[in-house]
């Protein structure tokens, strides 16, 4: 493999390998968002009579939006290095360094960490409304529990 088959192969990674599975790991999170939402607003918590089975079932689906809001800076820094090794073998097969093709692919690595920061903060704010969702579910819980340990005792 000739080194300008390399180049045009790891530009080919950066552009759909990691923008790729940022796409997709945002879709994700989006997807696991809605189906949470969806979730929260038909459970029924009379029918759970141990809290943390309930506790449980409200958080199916919390640590993998999480874990795609932690890392996916980190894939879109991935992606800045793979345009910036992209970058400094392209200089050195030139053999000359051309301040407009320098700024050029430093600018295309750049694209890969600014996808991975408009994942990432989107998928945050769904992990901490969805976080907040369940822990009031869980409060109306304990204040049905305890409401119903009241009327169990008046009787």
């Amino acid at each position: 493999m000739t080194n300008s088959n390399m180049l045009h192969y790891a530009e080919e990674v950066l552009d759909y390998g990691i923008m790729g599975t940022l796409l997709i790991m945002s879709i994700v999170a989006l997807w696991l968002f809605i189906e949470r939402m969806m979730y929260y607003r038909s459970i029924r918590l009379e029918e759970y009579t141990n809290k943390e089975l309930l506790e449980l079932d409200l958080g199916d689906n919390l640590s993998t939006i999480s874990a795609i809001g932690a890392n996916a800076p980190y894939v879109g820094l991935i992606g800045t290095i793979i345009g910036i090794v992209i970058t400094f073998y392209s200089l050195g097969e030139a053999g000359s360094v051309d301040p407009k093709q320098v700024m050029t692919g430093l600018a295309l690595a750049l694209k890969a960490t600014g996808a991975g920061i408009l994942v990432a903060i989107p998928a945050i704010s769904f992990y901490t409304i969805a976080l907040r969702k369940m822990e009031r579910l869980l409060v109306y819980w304990d204040v049905e529990q305890e409401k119903s340990l009241k009327s169990g005792q008046e009787e």
